[in-house]
Formats: C-alpha cells, structure tokens, sequence
C-alpha cells in the first residue's frame, strides 16, 4: 500500500480503495491481466487530485482528455503514453483500437501500472465505440489479457458516468473498483474551512456544502473569520461578480450535457429551493402539469444535482430535495436579484435578502446536517444502530393536521417485520425549542403506534440550532427518553 500523501485531505477511504484496486493482484499468478476502474463524482470534488496524486505516488500515469476532435485526441494520448514509458511509437494511432492495445502491451510486468483517463466522457462522446473497445481488449482474446494495467476511467458527467455500467452497457460487469467521490461530510468540511464555530460552519456549509475546490480555489483562500465576518465574506466572496463562486451554480447546470432547456431546469431547481418539494408542487410553480416535470426531474437525479427522499412514513410519497447547497443559494437567494448583484450590489441585495437565507436555504439544510447526524451516530445515541433515517409526515386526523418529522430513525429490519423506531425527531434552526415541539412528538409517537410502529423504545429528539429552554432542558435531564442535540454535539465538539 502507499502512504496517502499529507497533501491530501482526508479521502481515506478513497485512498485505500483505490490503493487496494491498484496493488490487486501484484503478488499471484491468478490476478494477472487488465483490470478495470470507474471514478465518478460531480465537478470539484477533487477526483482529479487525488488520481494525479496516486500516479505520481506510484509512477502510473495520468492522461486528462479535453474536448477534441477523435484525431487530436489520440494524439494527445500518444503523447501521454510516449512520455509515460520512454519509448516512440512506430506509427501514429490510426483509431482508438490501435491505442488502447497499445496501452496494454506497453503496461505489461510483474507490478501493476495504474492508468489513468480522466474526462472519458470526453473522449466517449466524441467516440460512442470506446467503451466497446475496452470491453473487447479487456477480453478473454484481447490485448489486455498478459496486461498489468489498472485502467481507470474517471468523469464528472454522472449520467455518463452512470451508464458505462449499466444495463447492456459494455463495460457491465468488467469494472473492479466503482468509486464515487463525494464532497466532504458537514464535520470534515468544517476542518478542511478551518472553522471552529457550529453555527458559523452550518451557515459556510449552507452556501458551498463540501466541495473541496471552492476553500481555495474559487475564494483565494478566504475562509470568514468568525460570525461577525459572515456577511461581509457572502459579500466578498459570494456575491462578487469578480469571483469565480459567483456563476458557478450556473456553469453546474450549463456542463450537463442532458440539460437541453435550461430555463426548464432553473425553474424546476428554482421550485424546489422555494420550498415546492413534492411533484404536484413543483409543477404548480412553474406552470407546468406533473407528467411535464418527470423527465426534467430524472435529468437532475441521474446528473446528482437532486435526489429523490421517501416519505418514510407513507409509502409511494417522496420529496425532492438539491443536493448541492450553492445551487439552492443561487436559485433561493441570488437568480431573483441577478441584475443587481451584477451591478456590485451585493450588500444592499444581501441586507435584504438575509432573513430568506435563514428561511429558505439554512433552515432546510440544517434538518438535512441533522439526518447526517442521525445516520453516523453510534447505537448508544438511540438505543440501537440506525439503519434508515429519513423524513416523514405523520396525519393526525383527529385535530385535522400534520405533523412533520424531520428527523425518523429506524433500526434494521428484523425477521420479515420493519425495525423498530428508535428516534422521532423535529429541528429548528432559528426558534429556541420548547415543550411545545415534545407534546407534537409525542403525539406523533401515538399516533405511530396506533398504525402498528414499534414505538416501545422510541426517544424523542429536539434537534436545535438556537437552543433550549430552560424548561425543555429541566425535561431532559430527567426524562431518559427525551434527548437534546445541539450545534456542538452535531459537530462533535462535546
């Protein structure tokens, strides 16, 4: 195995995937041949760095591709693979089946090669053949056979990405390591922005979620210094025309190649940001009927801009929710004000727009940090392992409302039957939570348990991000299923 470079933050998991997926084999007769990898991710995560990085530390070599012409392509690439092995080639590549062969008869040897191709839906695109000729070469009668190579295609377009191994795809079936890249989780975020403060850190993470590329990349470096200099560095940062963060949200969208209608798109995304999370609410909002958004929908869940969540409490029913946070910044607070912001306004619109912020983009994000939470905790925290949390709405016919959950852990099912409740829970980011949110779970926890929910050991959790009062806290301390999560227990500060 080698050593992670320091240079690297975090991704140790991925590390040791990849180093696991390179060395296979090294060692045994039978692990000879090419073998296959997918590294899939969604743009900024840094998939890039961490495959240059592998390279260099075991001298593979790392090919990116650029949108080209197949001609300009392969020669870039005989390029690559003239540098990475010290040797000409007799004869330029007359097509994609000349070069991947040739690939694998010059990574032959006792050790594996690590290869690297990254931005294949470039080349894919160009060449819709590509994925057929790997498939051949990798083959029981193709060049690849007597090869030590560890081939990995890497690309930011999920769809495509997607693809390669699905269905009747060629490459079904031929892959030994599937990694997907994800951005840093909320805790990790907060280290790699150098954040110290919970609630400081909820709100940077409500804007630029965990994408490594924009701590140093897209603001020099510019982290807010605490929470009195939150405003000013939306401001600075944010909220600049002159910074790269602010068309960003716009260029997620414009890369997706599926994204044909773009002004269909923002409008949907834009739907969702407002709060319309369910189908029927998104279409209302835009004018649309409900069969009309279904294909939009599925573009955005296969390119991981948005994902689907189950109402875990009444099945068949789901809500939409954006998966990257600048995108839900830019429909919910920036797309409204664009020709303002464009005139370097961005601290009278952010003055007015502050209170939407809270509502609209933390609030939400704060119960999605929440569920992280809930999801990683240990079995001590609720009583069991949390094998599914999720979010549901309970009906309360009785008082002829609903209550929402926001935070529903259940433990893993057991003999054919669903797991046991552990944990219902409601979060609040900016109203100082009472007894009035306890009575709300409770009666949701009876109402449960009238519908057949094992509810026997089910704690009730007020997850706050103003706080308690006094009289909540006093309830807690002597109430052994009631439990209080903050901001610093979130953070994993106590």
């Amino acid at each position: 195995m080698v050593p992670k470079p320091e240079r690297v933050f975090d991704r140790v998991r991925e590390w040791q995937g990849l180093n696991s997926f390179v060395s296979a084999g090294a060692s045994v007769d039978a692990g000879r041949g090419a073998t296959l990898g997918i590294v899939s991710g969604r743009r900024r995560q840094g998939k890039s760095y961490l495959l240059q990085a592998l390279a260099e530390e075991t001298g593979g070599m790392y090919f990116a591709a650029t949108e080209a012409t197949e001609a300009e392509s392969l020669r870039l690439f005989a390029d690559a693979l003239v540098r990475h092995t010290r040797e000409a080639l007799d004869r330029p590549f007359r097509d994609w089946n000349d070069a991947v062969a040739e690939l694998f008869r010059r990574s032959r040897g006792d050790r594996p090669t690590l290869v690297v191709v990254d931005e294949f839906p470039f080349l894919s695109r160009v060449t819709p053949s590509l994925p057929s000729i790997i498939q051949r070469e990798l083959g029981p009668g193709g060049s690849g056979r007597d090869s030590s190579a560890r081939l990995v295609l890497c690309g930011s377009a999920m769809a495509v990405m997607g693809g390669l191994l699905s269905g009747q795809a060629p490459l079904r079936g031929r892959a030994g390591l599937e990694l997907v890249v994800q951005p840093f989780g909320y805790r990790d975020a907060a280290r790699f922005w150098g954040l110290t403060d919970p609630r400081l850190a909820v709100l940077v993470h409500s804007i630029v979620g965990g994408t490594p590329a924009y701590r140093y990349e897209f603001t020099q470096g510019d982290a807010p210094a605490g929470l009195d200099d939150f405003d000013s560095w939306v401001v600075r940062s944010v909220l600049n025309p002159q910074k790269p963060l602010f068309r960003e949200a716009r260029y997620l969208l414009a890369e997706e190649s599926d994204i044909r209608d773009p002004a269909l798109y923002h409008s949907v995304l834009a739907a969702i940001a407002s709060g319309n999370t369910t189908n029927g609410g998104i279409a209302s909002y835009i004018g649309r009927r409900s069969d009309q958004i279904t294909h939009p929908l599925n573009v955005l869940e296969a390119c991981a801009l948005v994902t689907r969540e189950p109402d875990v409490f009444r099945p068949g029913r789901s809500r939409y929710r954006i998966v990257e946070p600048l995108i839900t910044f830019y429909e919910g607070v920036m797309r409204r004000r664009w020709p303002e912001l464009e005139a370097y306004r961005g601290e009278m619109v952010w003055g007015s727009v502050r209170e939407t912020f809270q509502a609209q983009v933390v609030g939400p994000h704060f119960e999605a940090l929440c569920r992280a939470y809930a999801q990683a905790a240990g079995e001590e925290v609720y009583g069991g392992f949390p094998a599914a949390v999720g979010a549901g709405v309970v009906n309360d016919p009785q008082n002829r409302t609903q209550i929402e959950i926001d935070v529903a852990v259940f433990s893993p099912p057991e003999g054919g039957r669903a797991g046991r409740l552990l944990s219902l829970g409601e979060v609040k980011w900016g109203e100082m939570m009472s007894r009035h949110h306890l009575a709300r779970l409770a009666r949701a926890r009876d109402l449960l348990a009238a519908k057949g929910y094992d509810t026997s050991g089910t704690t009730l959790a007020c997850y706050g991000g103003a706080g308690f009062t006094e009289e909540l806290r006093a309830s807690a301390a002597s109430d052994d299923g009631l439990r209080l999560v903050g901001l610093d227990e979130i953070y994993g500060i106590v």
